[in-house]
This record gives C-alpha cells, sequence and structure tokens, in this order.
C-alpha cells in the first residue's frame, strides 16, 4: 500500500494524522513522518519478552508503574517523537484513549538491521530530553545483549552492556532477568 506521507508536522499534528491511518507504524522525526519497516519474528518476540519480563518485574517489586508496549508515543519536541517498542511510567495511567505516554522512566527498543543508527544516535538523545526519562535500553537480540544508558548526576548519561544475569533499573525499583528476555543461552 502506498501512501502520501505529510511533511512538516508538528507532534500535535503527526497524532491527529497518525489516528485516522488504517494501516502501518510511524514516528515523526524532525517534523517528517517515517513509516517503520516490517519487523522479522525475533524482533517481535524479543519486543514480545520484553514488555512481559517488565511487567512481571513490576508486579514482584510492586512498585505503583506499568507497561506499554508498542504503540503510545513519546514526545521530544514539537517536531520530534518516537515509538518505543516498550516503555515504564509510573501509575496512573493516561486516559484509554490518549496516544501519548508523558512520562515514561524507562523507554525500550529493540534493535533491528534498519534502526541501528537511529536507536544509537537519535533517539538516545532524544529520550534523555524528556525529564522522566531515567533508563534507556537498547535490547539486541542478535547479540544477546541490552545497552543500558541511564540518566547520571548532572547531564551526564551512563553506559554499559549488559550480557548476563539480572538488570536493575532504579528508579522505579525493577530487576529484569535476562534469560527471561532472550530465553536460555545458545549451545
Amino acid at each position: 500500500m502506498n501512501i502520501a506521507l505529510p511533511t512538516r508536522l508538528t507532534v500535535d499534528e503527526f497524532l491527529a494524522w497518525a489516528v485516522r491511518q488504517k494501516e502501518g507504524k510511524y514516528e515523526p522525526i524532525d517534523g517528517m513522518v517515517v513509516m517503520q519497516q516490517a519487523q522479522k519474528w525475533s524482533h517481535s518476540k524479543v519486543k514480545l519478552e520484553v514488555a512481559v519480563v517488565l511487567r512481571e518485574a513490576i508486579r514482584k517489586a510492586e512498585v505503583p508503574c506499568y507497561v506499554a508496549s508498542d504503540g503510545p508515543t513519546v514526545r521530544i519536541s514539537k517536531h520530534k517523537a518516537f515509538v518505543p517498542d516498550a516503555l515504564v511510567a509510573p501509575l496512573p495511567e493516561p486516559d484509554s484513549d490518549s496516544l501519548e505516554i508523558a512520562d515514561p522512566v524507562v523507554v525500550v527498543e529493540v534493535l533491528s538491521p534498519s534502526t541501528v543508527r537511529m536507536d544509537e544516535t537519535t533517539k538516545l538523545d532524544g529520550y534523555f530530553k524528556v525529564p522522566s526519562v531515567r533508563h534507556y535500553l537498547i535490547v539486541d537480540p542478535e547479540g544477546r545483549t541490552i545497552k543500558h544508558h541511564k540518566r547520571g548526576r548532572g547531564v551526564g548519561v551512563k553506559t554499559r552492556i549488559v550480557r548476563k544475569g539480572v538488570l536493575a533499573l532504579n528508579p522505579p525499583g525493577i530487576k529484569l532477568p535476562l534469560v527471561d528476555v532472550f530465553g536460555p543461552a545458545r549451545p
């Protein structure tokens, strides 16, 4: 299906346009509407597992948060917003008709060959412009790693690569076992 994508939209204009679309997933990047590409099964499977593991971690820790997966928009600026693969935000949940989440604490992107550059540059910079964001996780299904970017004190961002074990995210006070995200290690 070919869709003429609008140009030079604000996030508010984009959200009004996007809700009228019958198919496809889009993001406004610097006012330009970008259609996201089809996803391989491995990518889709890891996105689901991440959301499930986040939800279970919230339940176990009994923290007042919720998980949103693959849909709600995170506004970065007047002309830029992203649609993360998963996020964690504090309760209460937004209105059921809401198209965006204003206060995510954790945002997650699952890498695919077509998104690596944007996830590691534009989105890394953008997500940390949102004051509530404390953690940005880039999940690599092929490498079975999570690149954890954490807001540091002041203006810095600390980065580490987690290959095994448990990833603790404070705030909100949850723990993610990597084996639950990726499954048992391959022989």
